[in-house]
């Protein structure tokens, strides 16, 4: 017979025009770049494909890709990329928020530089040098998307103070004007006295601080009554003191009045059921100028209100306070209230929770302030049944009951901003106290004495309208035909009650009822491998470009997706990110062994019968691998679609198909030409399944295997019943019990890998493998037995099998048997520590979750390393 062995080097061998090793950086941009320019990602609103679409969370126009955004991006673009393979006419749309008050404070912070003020410009040339920096330097962020691989259709990116998102918001302002659902009043709002503007309840970020608390004496004698308060400074607008009206302490109280000190004046006493009586003393001071639900109180009781601090919250009252800062008038406030003998008592640290705004971190004073008011009730009513009545399904579903906390609850809604940048309020005052409102086709009123609202919109106002005014709302598009409602909404459960909620309650109410997005997809935030949450001062944050420069882009999303489960929190480190990269590398490497080998997609599959037991092994573990993947994609377990492919790839695929099939390859036989065909079924599945997640590895690999355009359009994997054979599974998971075994133990007794050593098989036919004994040697180097053959070791093997080997020579006992009691003393110690600290009540109590799970890992590895570690000692053999 001729020898028809490929004697070529493997380094010679045809690779498909892939290098030895995998560089990131050689293939994401120009590959990048020719997805986009061949189309890949633009949709078709007149295709007959059934329509999948996600509007991208606006990022601010300000921002950069920080960890929270690559996850949110990843998993939005393993969806898209998912739906593309399964037929569907995809859009996933980009753009950017406008970042009303961030985008002013930068341009602000320029004009500083220049010593200049907006107010040194005026607002229209301000509004200018905006849109200039804007054009210059804004939208940094969309660059990086294209790093992160993200598939969004770039011709139909938005902004939201573009002509046609700016029309939108003017439209829906007019409705809601005329349908008595916006309205001007006062009321108190959140106010950062830095940024001097309203700002929204998601633009509040609440922290514990450490403060004082202070207990103060109102009034004389029995009739005195001692209030506590964090901020004593608001006390000069104390216009009541209320108490729970079931006190018996203070029923006699209630209807008199009492002296309010330092200002002379008297205020009543009054009942109220707000008030908690067994916080400190069971009665409170009420501000309704400078408390949320002081106004709830004065409302109730027809109180006054006084504004006691200006914009700038510095005191306004006349006397030895006025202008002082809040923060110089508190501690004064108090030392005067001391020298007249009122503090009662003092508790200094004291924690409470204090707002902070979320773009300067000045700490936010409630104000009374004439605003604009959107009447949220009936649209949050709408928002509510849209989740009930199934509309709208919210994934993770145990998270609806936050969503119906917030929208059952939801407070009317302060939309006006003390700035110039922004949607400006379309609303005109005329002379005789005329309000008009303007909407987008109609001409604003003229003439002398009339002038728009100063105020712009919220951000939130104009982001509410995003699924359906990038899709060209108010005008009936074919975009907005095609593509809504869309299909699904990807966000962190962070927003779910500010942006989410907005956007069902606009949806629902411009759209005539339908909903703006199918789903909604919340996942949790970015924390550290320990569960902490990032914080520079931590210094555990991760710049996903760092990642996606030494690491790639497949890896960072791969690391992000792998820590992805339905509204949990999302731990990372750059640990996983080089495993993410090492898994990369090992799928380029198997492909490269394969196109080396001659594996082919060519041809139909060979029939099952014709197959060996390998072959159909790994196609079946394929079909349930495909199975398993779908089902974590239906229920949005992007975690669990990751392990189930890293473990198929590297484990199935590179570890056990790959080895296994090397003797069969090796030769040009009729069984090599059927096992070249599996191979590379099996690779082309497997890269398809991958490409969601790891988009660009998995395109160099499946074009370089299968010579195709792209994989981005490739047909996703189907499941076929007639490959799934349990007695293939069944017949390989006793081999690799054999395998697995045998090389455990010649690793516990430092047996070099390629130290050969005899043994005797026995019972492999208990288990129908006997026909793989000579596969099973060549994997775990073992001899057959010689003439002086001496069993010194014996390993029992699950179904009756028995290896006995002859270590003779190949091992030095005393050397090992030190060795192997140097790792039980390690071992030992490692179980002792981790059961002291899980033995430590104030240690589990006050550790994260994350890290008492670790340490019970810990402990668990070193048990078994210490019954494997025995098990070693007692199966050397005798000195």
């Amino acid at each position: 017979m001729t020898d028809t062995t490929d004697t070529r080097t493997p380094d010679s061998r045809p690779t498909g025009g892939l290098s030895a090793q995998y560089q990131p950086g050689d293939v994401e941009q120009s590959r990048y770049e020719r997805w986009v320019s061949e189309g890949y990602f633009t949709a078709d609103p007149k295709s007959d494909k059934p329509p999948f679409s996600i509007v991208i969370p606006p990022p601010n126009v300000t921002g950069s890709l920080h960890v929270g955004h690559a996850l949110d991006h990843t998993i939005q673009d393993t969806l898209v990329r998912l739906k593309r393979m399964q037929g569907f006419e995809v859009l996933w749309l980009p753009g950017m928020d406008h970042a009303g008050i961030a985008t002013q404070n930068v341009v602000e912070r320029k004009l500083a530089e220049q010593q200049l003020s907006r107010h040194d410009l005026g607002r229209e040339k301000f509004v200018e040098k905006v849109w200039e920096w804007k054009a210059e330097s804004g939208g940094a962020i969309l660059g990086q998307m294209r790093r992160l691989g993200d598939s969004v259709d770039w011709s139909r990116e938005r902004f939201t103070m573009d002509e046609g998102l700016s029309r939108a918001v003017q439209t829906i302002f007019k409705r809601l004007f005329d349908d008595g659902l916006i309205y001007r009043a006062n009321r108190i709002i959140n106010w950062c006295p830095r940024c001097l503007t309203a700002l929204s309840d998601i633009e509040v970020e609440h922290t514990d601080d450490e403060g004082e608390l202070v207990s103060i004496r109102y009034g004389e004698g029995e009739n005195s009554i001692v209030v506590a308060t964090t901020r004593a400074e608001t006390m000069l607008g104390d216009t009541a003191v209320a108490v729970h009206p079931d006190d018996e302490r203070y029923k006699h109280l209630v209807g008199t009045e009492v002296e309010l000190p330092l200002t002379g004046r008297r205020i009543p006493i009054i009942a109220d059921e707000h008030v908690d009586p067994t916080f400190g003393t069971g009665a409170v001071k009420v501000t309704p100028a400078h408390d949320p639900n002081d106004f709830e109180i004065g409302q109730r009781h027809n109180l006054p209100s006084l504004t006691v601090m200006d914009e700038r919250a510095v005191v306004t009252v006349p006397g030895p306070f006025e202008g002082l800062d809040r923060y110089e008038a508190r501690p004064a406030v108090v030392a005067a209230l001391r020298e007249q003998g009122r503090i009662v008592a003092e508790k200094r640290p004291y924690q409470h929770s204090v707002g902070h705004c979320s773009r300067c971190k000045t700490t936010v004073e409630p104000r009374l302030s004439l605003q604009w008011f959107v009447n949220t009730t009936p649209l949050a009513k709408a928002a509510g049944d849209a989740v009930r009545d199934g509309r709208v399904r919210i994934e993770p579903e145990e998270l609806s009951k936050r969503y119906f906390a917030w929208v059952d609850n939801m407070h009317d809604w302060c939309i006006s901003r003390q700035l110039w940048w922004g949607h400006r309020i379309p609303v005109w005052y005329g002379p005789n106290d005329e309000v008009v409102c303007v909407g987008p086709d109609e001409e604003p009123p003229t003439g002398e004495g009339w002038r728009q609202d100063e105020d712009v919109l919220d951000t939130w106002f104009s982001s509410g309208l995003w699924p359906f005014s990038t899709l060209g709302w108010p005008e009936q598009t074919a975009e907005l035909e095609k593509f809504y409602p869309t299909s699904v909404l990807v966000t962190g459960y962070d927003i779910l009650f500010f942006w989410v909620a907005r956007m069902m309650m606009f949806g629902l109410y411009a759209m005539d009822g339908k909903q703006p997005f199918d789903v909604v997809n919340l996942h949790g935030m970015v924390r550290d491998q320990f569960g902490k949450k990032m914080s520079k001062s931590f210094g555990n944050v991760v710049d996903p470009l760092d990642w996606i420069e030494r690491y790639g882009a497949d890896a960072t999303r791969f690391t992000l997706a792998r820590g992805a489960n339905p509204g949990s929190d999302v731990p990372i480190s750059e640990e996983w990110c080089q495993g993410s990269r090492n898994f990369c590398n090992k799928l380029w490497n198997a492909t490269r062994f394969a196109l080396m080998n001659g594996a082919t997609v060519e041809g139909e599959l060979p029939a099952p019968a014709e197959l060996s037991a390998i072959d159909k092994w790994i196609l079946s573990r394929l079909q349930h691998t495909v199975s398993e993947v779908n089902e974590h994609f239906d229920s949005y377990e992007y975690a669990k679609v990751c392990d189930t492919l890293y473990h198929f790839a590297w484990d199935d695929v590179c570890d056990w198909y790959v080895e296994l099939s090397k003797p069969v390859l090796a030769q040009d036989t009729p069984e090599a030409a059927r096992t070249r065909r599996v191979l590379g079924h099996v690779l082309d599945q497997l890269l398809r399944l991958l490409h969601p997640v790891i988009p660009f590895v998995t395109e160099e690999l499946w074009i370089a295997l299968t010579g195709g355009e792209t994989v981005t359009f490739a047909t996703w994997p189907s499941i076929d019943h007639a490959l799934v054979d349990d007695a293939a599974e069944e017949e390989l998971a006793a081999l690799q019990k054999v395998v697995t075994e045998v090389r455990r133990f010649r690793s516990d007794q430092g047996l070099k890998p390629s130290q050969r050593v005899s043994a005797a098989l026995t019972g492999l036919g208990n288990v129908g493998i006997d026909t793989h004994e000579t596969l099973i040697r060549s994997l775990v180097r073992l001899d057959a037995p010689s003439a002086d053959f001496t069993a010194t070791a014996t390993l029992a093997v699950t179904g009756g099998i028995t290896v006995d080997l002859d270590t003779r020579g190949a091992i030095d006992v005393a050397a090992e048997r030190a060795r192997l009691e140097k790792d039980r003393a390690a071992a030992e110690k490692e179980a002792a520590q981790c059961r002291g600290k899980l033995g430590n009540e104030a240690f589990v109590g006050k550790a994260p979750e994350q890290v008492v799970a670790k340490i019970k890992d810990r402990l668990a590895t070193a048990e078994a390393d210490l019954v494997r570690i025995a098990a070693a000692l007692e199966a050397l053999p005798a000195a």
